[in-house]
C-alpha cells in the first residue's frame, strides 16, 4: 500500500511539479542590503586601474561600468610591494616571452596530471638553494600555499602573532586548530601563552606521549608596519616547548642575504620547519611556495588539496620568478633598495617624522584615520602614491602612512616623495 501511494505521488509530481511542496521564503542573499550597510564602512575600497606595475605610472579614477580612462599626470608609486622593481625588468620580461613560446601560457591542469613542467622544477631548485632547505613546492598563489600547508599539517594548537596575514588565519580555521594569539613581535607574550597552554592541557598523557601538536606561526617581516619578528627568541621557545615553527616570508624573500630572507640572514634555516613565501612581491611574478624538508614537501604533494586540486602555477609565472630570483641573488638590486630605504628614513626623520619599521617598509604615525587619509590624499594630489593603513592594535596605535620605495627609484624620486609628504602634512596640520 505504501509503495502504491509513493508511486502515485511520484506520478503526480512529474505531471505537476508545483504540487510537490509549497513555496518557501526566499533563502538567497540580500546583496543590495549588504551593499547599503557597507556604504558607511570606512574600509571600503574602489578599483583604480594603472597602466603598468612599476615605480611610476598613470592611474585611472575608480572604475565603474565604463572603460577606465588613465589620468594625464604620471605618478610616483611608493605604495607597491614590487620592492626590487623587477616587474618591468627586460630580462624578466624576456624570460616570460621565451617560456610562453616554448611551453605555453598556462599549466592547463593540476601539476599531478599534465601541468608540471621543467620550469616549475627549475624555480623550485633555485628556491631550495636560496632558502637552504631540502625541497620547495610552488603553488598557484600565496593563499593556496599558506592555507593548504597549515590544513595539511593539521596542528592541534597554533600560537599566532596577532598581526599574521589573513591567509594564515584562514589556514588555522580550516585546519580546525585552536588558535592562541600572542602580542605582536613579543617573545614574552608568546612564552606566557605557551606556558599557560601547557599548564591547562598538561604536557604528557599517562603513558608519557605528547597529545597535541603545536605550531608557532609568524611573519618574518610584517607587511603592515614593517616590523621584523624576533626569530631567534621564537626558535628558543619552540625548542623549549617542543613546538614547530612556520614563518610567512612574503615581505622578505629576495631582499636579504643571497636573495633569501630574514631566516637566511640570521642563519636559522635548520631551526624553522616551514617557510612560506610569495612570488608576487620582490620576485615580480605571481604565486606562492613552501620550503622545508623532503618529508614535508612529499606530504604536501600527496595530501594538500590546494596543490592537488588546483591548476599548476603558470609556466610564464615560474619563468618570471626564476629570472627575478637570479637577479636578486647575483645582481645589484638588493643594494639599491636598501640605499633608497636609508635615504627615505633619513629624510623623514629630518622632517621631524617618526619613521617606524625595521625593514624596507617604513611607516609614519600621523594621527587618527581622518588625518591619515587626508595626508595620503594630499600626497596623491602631488602625484605620489603613499597609502594610509590601519594600525595593528586598535585603538592603541595611530593610523600610519605606509611608504615602500623600490630599487628602481632614483634619488630625485625619493626627494619628490619627501616633499609631497611634507607639503601634505603641513596642509593637514600634522607637521
Amino acid at each position: 500500500m505504501c509503495r502504491t501511494l509513493t508511486l502515485e505521488r511520484n506520478r503526480e509530481s512529474k505531471t505537476n511539479p508545483r504540487t510537490r511542496f509549497t513555496r518557501m521564503e526566499d533563502r538567497g542573499f540580500d546583496l543590495e542590503g549588504r551593499l547599503a550597510s557597507l556604504e558607511g564602512d570606512e574600509h571600503r575600497r574602489a578599483l583604480s586601474p594603472a597602466d603598468r606595475v612599476a615605480e611610476r605610472g598613470y592611474f585611472a579614477p575608480p572604475a565603474g561600468g565604463d572603460l577606465p580612462v588613465l589620468e594625464s599626470e604620471e605618478t610616483l608609486v611608493f605604495g607597491s610591494n614590487n620592492y626590487l622593481g623587477l616587474t618591468d625588468d627586460q630580462r624578466v620580461q624576456n624570460a616570460v616571452r621565451q617560456a610562453a613560446a616554448a611551453v605555453g601560457t598556462g599549466a592547463g591542469a593540476s601539476r599531478l596530471r599534465t601541468g608540471d613542467t621543467l620550469l616549475h622544477h627549475d624555480l623550485e631548485r633555485q628556491l631550495a638553494e636560496t632558502e637552504g632547505t631540502d625541497r620547495v613546492l610552488a603553488f598557484s598563489s600565496r593563499y593556496a600555499a599558506t592555507v593548504g600547508t597549515i590544513t595539511a599539517l593539521e596542528p592541534d594548537v597554533v600560537f599566532a602573532d596577532e598581526a599574521i596575514h589573513a591567509s594564515l588565519v584562514d589556514g588555522c580555521r580550516l585546519a580546525g586548530a585552536e588558535r592562541v594569539t600572542y602580542d605582536h613581535c613579543d617573545p614574552g607574550s608568546l612564552e606566557a601563552a605557551l606556558e599557560q597552554r601547557a599548564r591547562a592541557a598538561g604536557s604528557d598523557d599517562a603513558d608519557g606521549a605528547v597529545e597535541d601538536s603545536w605550531l608557532i606561526v609568524t611573519s618574518t617581516v610584517f607587511g603592515v608596519d614593517g616590523t621584523v619578528a624576533p626569530l631567534s627568541a621564537i626558535c628558543d621557545l619552540a625548542d623549549e616547548f617542543g613546538a614547530w615553527i612556520a614563518v610567512d616570508k612574503t615581505h622578505a624573500t629576495g631582499l636579504y642575504a643571497g636573495g633569501g630572507g630574514v631566516v637566511q640572514a640570521e642563519g636559522l634555516e635548520d631551526r624553522i620547519h616551514v617557510q612560506l613565501g610569495s612570488l608576487s612581491t620582490a620576485l615580480a611574478s605571481q604565486g606562492g611556495y613552501v620550503a622545508g624538508s623532503d618529508a614535508l614537501i612529499e606530504c604536501l604533494v600527496r595530501d594538500c588539496r590546494s596543490f592537488a586540486a588546483a591548476y599548476g602555477l603558470a609556466p610564464t609565472a615560474a619563468a618570471a620568478a626564476s629570472e627575478a630570483l637570479h637577479r636578486a641573488r647575483y645582481g645589484s638590486v638588493r643594494e639599491r633598495i636598501w640605499e633608497n630605504v636609508a635615504h627615505l628614513r633619513d629624510g623623514l626623520e629630518t622632517l621631524g617624522l617618526e619613521a617606524l619599521g625595521d625593514s624596507q617598509i617604513l611607516t609614519v604615525p600621523v594621527g587618527d584615520r581622518s588625518d591619515a587619509v587626508a595626508v595620503a590624499d594630499g600626497v596623491r594630489e602631488r602625484d605620489v602614491v603613499v597609502p594610509a593603513v590601519e594600525p595593528i592594535r586598535v585603538p592603541d596605535d595611530q593610523w600610519r602612512l605606509r611608504i615602500t620605495p623600490m630599487a628602481t627609484h632614483e634619488p630625485d624620486d625619493v626627494v619628490a616623495c619627501l616633499e609631497a609628504i611634507q607639503a601634505a602634512g603641513e596642509e593637514v596640520g600634522v607637521l
